[in-house]
C-alpha cells in the first residue's frame, strides 16, 4: 500500500485535477462529507472557506492511496483505510471528499480533508506526515494481506533507505518536456565524476546544454535544453546539500542566471539548434545546390504560407495600398505607365482630390456631430448634404467643362447614381 499527501490550497484547480476524465479511464465521485455541496467543486471551495476565520494559508489536506497490483480494495476495506489514515492524521470528524480514479486498469483513492477544527477555529497540523503514511501503510497491508512495501521513515530495520520517488511536480514535467529525471541523474552524476572542481564541472555541464542557475528555494539548480528545472543536489547520486555546498564554493552564485533567465537561454539555444538542423539538411553539389527531401518539405511549407498570405490580397487591400501610395507622393514607375495620356493624369488628378475632400468631409461631420447643431446626412440619405458636401458641388459646377470629363473616364454602375441637389451626381453610400 502506498499512501502519500500533503497540505494544499487551491480548491478550484484540485477539483480539476480530481475531475480529470481525460487522463483517468474512471473518475467516481465516492463520497462527500459534512459539507452542504454534493458535487467536488463545490464542497471542496466549501472547506476552503472555513479557513477565512483562520490565518491557515493551505486548508486542505489532500491524500492518495493506492494498493500494488494486482490489489485492489473492497468498499468495506477502502471506508477502514481512509478511516485508519483520518485517524492518524488528527482529522477525525472533519470534512471530506473522496474520490475514486481507475487508470490502466489500477484503482487509487484521492482524499481531500479540510483542515479547520471548527470547534476552536485552528488548523491540525500536518507535521512529521510522511511517517504517519508509512505506518498507516504498514498496518493496512497487516490487516488486509497485501505485501509489504519498504518505506523510508518507518520499520526500516536496518534496510537501506530507498531511493526517492519522483514528486507529482517532477512527473508533469517529465510528461511535458520529455526528458526522464532518471537520465539527467544519470548524465549529471557522470560529469561531477568526471570533473576535478567546480569550474571544470560548471564548464562541462555547459557542453552537455545544461545551464547552472541559482535556484529560489535551493542554492544551485539545472536547466535541461527542454526548460525543465532540476535541483542539482537530487540530480548526484549520493550527494548531500552540505558536501555540493563545500564543492561549489568557488562559483559565484550571485553571477549565476536566476531560473527565468535559464530558461529563456534554453529556449534560444533549442531554437538555433532546430536552425541548424533545417541548414544540415540542404545538401551542396559541386556547381548548383541539390535539395534534400527536408528541404523539399521546407520548401512546400513556407510556399503554402505564401500563398496564404497571397489569398489575402483583397480589393481593399489593393485599394488600401493606393491610398498609401498617393499619400506618400512618391512617383511609382509601372510596365506600360510611360507616356500617360492627358486625360489619364487629369483622372489621377482628380482622384487626389477626391481623396482630399474625403478627409475633410470626415473632419466636417466629426465636427459637426460634436456640435449638435446640424443635422448630419445618415449612411443612406443623399438628399440632405453637410456644408462640405455643398461647397464640393459648387467647386464641380464652377470647374470649366473641359476639365470636368471625370464621369466620361470613370464610368459608374447607373444604380448607384442619385441626382444631388444643386446639380451634378453623387454616389450612394
Amino acid at each position: 500500500m502506498i499512501v502519500k499527501g500533503k497540505s494544499r490550497a487551491g480548491p478550484g484547480a484540485l477539483a480539476a485535477h480530481l475531475g480529470n476524465a481525460e487522463k483517468n479511464e474512471r473518475v467516481t465521485l465516492l463520497e462527500t462529507k459534512g459539507t452542504v455541496a454534493q458535487d467536488l467543486r463545490g464542497a471542496l471551495v466549501e472547506m476552503d472557506a472555513y479557513a477565512l476565520g483562520t490565518r491557515c494559508e493551505k486548508s486542505l489536506y489532500h491524500a492518495a492511496m493506492s494498493p500494488e497490483p494486482p490489489h485492489r480494495l473492497s468498499p468495506e476495506q477502502r471506508i477502514e483505510a481512509i478511516d485508519a489514515l483520518e485517524e492518524k492524521l488528527g482529522l477525525t470528524g472533519h470534512s471530506r471528499v473522496v474520490v475514486m480514479h481507475e487508470k490502466l486498469g489500477r484503482e487509487h483513492i484521492h482524499i481531500v480533508w479540510s483542515r479547520i477544527d471548527l470547534d476552536q477555529m485552528k488548523s491540525v497540523s500536518d507535521s512529521h506526515n510522511y511517517r504517519k503514511h508509512e505506518e498507516v501503510s504498514r498496518d493496512l497491508e497487516r490487516r488486509f494481506g497485501h505485501e509489504r512495501v519498504q518505506g523510508a521513515h518507518a520499520e526500516r530495520e536496518g534496510v537501506e533507505r530507498p531511493e526517492r520517488t519522483p514528486s507529482r511536480a517532477e512527473l508533469r514535467q517529465e510528461e511535458r518536456t520529455g526528458i526522464k529525471g532518471k537520465m539527467v541523474t544519470a548524465a549529471v552524476t557522470e560529469i561531477f565524476k568526471a570533473s576535478d572542481n567546480a569550474q571544470a564541472f560548471h564548464a562541462a555541464l555547459h557542453e552537455r546544454d545544461y545551464i547552472l542557475a541559482k535556484g529560489d528555494r535551493r542554492d544551485f539548480v539545472i536547466v535541461d535544453r527542454a526548460g525543465g528545472i532540476h535541483s542539482l543536489t537530487r540530480r548526484i547520486e549520493g550527494m548531500k546539500a552540505a558536501e555540493l555546498r563545500e564543492f561549489m564554493a568557488p562559483i559565484d552564485r550571485e553571477k549565476l542566471p536566476s531560473t527565468e533567465e535559464a530558461r529563456e537561454i534554453a529556449e534560444e539555444r533549442e531554437r538555433r539548434r532546430q536552425e541548424a538542423k533545417l541548414e544540415a539538411s540542404y545538401s551542396r553539389g559541386e556547381d548548383y545546390v541539390t535539395q534534400s527531401q527536408t528541404a523539399l518539405k521546407d520548401h512546400a511549407r513556407r510556399q503554402e504560407d505564401l500563398n496564404e498570405m497571397a489569398g489575402r490580397d483583397t480589393a481593399w487591400h489593393r485599394i488600401e495600398s493606393g491610398e498609401k501610395a498617393r499619400d506618400s507622393r512618391t512617383p511609382e514607375v509601372t510596365e506600360g505607365s510611360a507616356g500617360k495620356s492627358e486625360d489619364e493624369e487629369r483622372i489621377a488628378r482628380l482622384l487626389d482630390e477626391h481623396h482630399s475632400e474625403r478627409a475633410q468631409e470626415g473632419d466636417e461631420i466629426s465636427s459637426t456631430q460634436s456640435k449638435g447643431n446640424e443635422r448630419v446626412t445618415s449612411k443612406f440619405d443623399n438628399v440632405e448634404m453637410t456644408e462640405a458636401q455643398q461647397q464640393r458641388m459648387k467647386r464641380l459646377i464652377d470647374t470649366p467643362e473641359k476639365e470636368r470629363d471625370y464621369d466620361e473616364h470613370y464610368e459608374r454602375d447607373p444604380d448607384r447614381q442619385h441626382e444631388a441637389p444643386g446639380g451634378g451626381r453623387t454616389r450612394s453610400r
